[in-house]
């Protein structure tokens, strides 16, 4: 063992343990039964027993212990944004999508055509950048990976500057903000705004976290550790201390975190504010009015101004085959254009060959090449066996697994543009990026409609 570490030969890993013991001790605590001196019993924690404690601490280690049961944050409400509450809806049998028959096959590629009949399926182009960005991106020591994310993020601040978004007196909540960069780059863009705060939501520990670093006195950083589904923005501390509009984002949540992100800001965050007699998105007009007119008195400000307004929303949408019936804020729609939880169920399987379905047919380096974009971009990605089972090799064409694909992606988004627009907001689609920096290259932009924002002088 080297000198002043633990003298316990770990036969998994084919080394000496590499912690530190007590002072005169051979052993740490962990193999301190091997102590020749040593006689108390080490026993597995209850609550992991992938460590061990000592028998007469065990109490004492409980109170402390990092793998106990942490009480829930105040703001945690239990589905709160999870939407669909009645599960018998849900299909009982959802077999893949290589077990369908070709007819079978053929009768939901002409659902979802017609289905998508009349829908704006060709997307304008809005690739901005930002100022705040052109230093990073003509470093010259960022790799490939490094730029494209770049090139992202400074096209994200760009579509919101657009919208005067980025401007004082406001909070920006980053949903699935993994290591908080999105958030880093609009507080780099407002370096010198007033009254600004981040929240930053991540249900997962994430290591390398960007947020703690700032050293402005004037923003404030917070994380949230919770799922998205029982986030009540409402029982937010800062929020409920300081009032301020609140300005929705992320890049590239995926799937059903979209969805769980626009319930919890435009309808359970709203809702929860307003009356139980009152229209949310009326309520939402006259709070936003009350917030950012600059000459509103305030004797005449209406009494629903602590319902803070949701004046942005600004997500990159991607890994529509991770959406879930449940969470689907577009239920309504598929409902109106004659669809329901089954053909949900396969067109979010198919969305996937918008990106996926040219591996069975592309060369491997092809394949390599589209899959290492995708973990990049995302954290995740189909298994060989799943995105295999979908593709239907033989059946259908590259192009046509493709076109089906993207026409998928294209329903799945227009359900959520037009549940926002029955919410009370201006929503669009637009592509940010081009499809050889990231291919899921899709914004989702919503404010209140009429837009009542001013233009922040900055």
């Amino acid at each position: 063992a080297e000198p002043g570490r633990c003298a316990h030969f770990v036969q998994r890993k084919g080394r000496f343990c590499r912690m530190i013991p007590a002072p005169g001790r051979r052993f740490c605590g962990e193999h301190g039964q091997e102590e020749e001196q040593n006689d108390r019993k080490r026993i597995p924690c209850p609550f992991d027993a992938k460590h061990t404690v000592y028998e007469d601490q065990l109490q004492k280690h409980l109170k402390k212990c990092n793998s106990r049961e942490k009480p829930k944050p105040v703001y945690f409400v239990q589905d709160i944004n999870a939407g669909l509450k009645d599960v018998a809806e849900i299909a009982e049998k959802q077999v893949p999508l290589s077990s369908l028959s070709i007819e079978e096959l053929q009768n939901l590629i002409i659902k979802l055509k017609k289905a998508s009949n009349g829908l704006e399926l060709h997307l304008k182009e809005q690739i901005l950048s930002h100022r705040a960005l052109q230093e990073a991106l003509n470093d010259p020591k960022n790799g490939e990976s490094a730029f494209k994310h770049l090139k992202q993020q400074a096209s994200i601040l760009g579509n919101m500057e657009k919208l005067h978004l980025l401007g004082p007196g406001r909070c920006f909540i980053e949903f699935g903000a993994g290591r908080g960069k999105l958030s880093h780059w609009v507080d780099v863009a407002l370096q010198n705004v007033e009254n600004v705060q981040f929240l930053l939501v991540e249900r997962a520990t994430t290591r390398f976290k960007v947020d703690g670093k700032h050293k402005r006195r004037d923003s404030i950083f917070e994380r949230l550790q919770v799922d998205i589904q029982h986030l009540c923005l409402n029982k937010v501390p800062i929020l409920e201390k300081n009032k301020l509009p609140v300005v929705g984002i992320g890049k590239h949540l995926c799937g059903a975190a979209t969805d769980l992100a626009l319930r919890c800001l435009v309808e359970s965050y709203t809702t929860c504010c307003a009356g139980e007699n009152e229209e949310p998105a009326a309520k939402r007009s006259r709070t936003t009015e009350t917030e950012v007119a600059p000459n509103t008195s305030a004797d005449n400000r209406s009494s629903t101004e602590d319902c803070k307004p949701v004046v942005g929303i600004v997500i990159a949408l991607c890994c529509h085959h991770k959406c879930d019936w449940i969470h689907y804020v577009g239920r309504e729609f598929f409902r109106s254009v004659g669809l329901g939880p089954v053909e949900f169920h396969y067109f979010q399987r198919m969305s996937s060959w918008a990106t996926c379905g040219m591996q069975e047919t592309t060369n491997k380096a092809s394949a390599s090449e589209e899959q290492t974009h995708d973990t990049e971009e995302h954290g995740q990605t189909f298994s060989r066996t799943e995105s295999g089972s979908d593709t239907l090799p033989g059946i259908l064409t590259v192009e046509e697994r493709k076109e089906v694909g993207c026409l998928c992606k294209r329903l799945i988004d227009h359900g959520r543009i037009e549940y926002l627009q029955q919410q009370g907001y201006k929503a669009a689609l637009q592509y940010y990026i081009e499809a050889a920096v990231s291919l899921e290259n899709v914004l989702l932009t919503a404010v209140p409609s009429p837009s009542l924002i001013t233009k922040p002088a900055i």
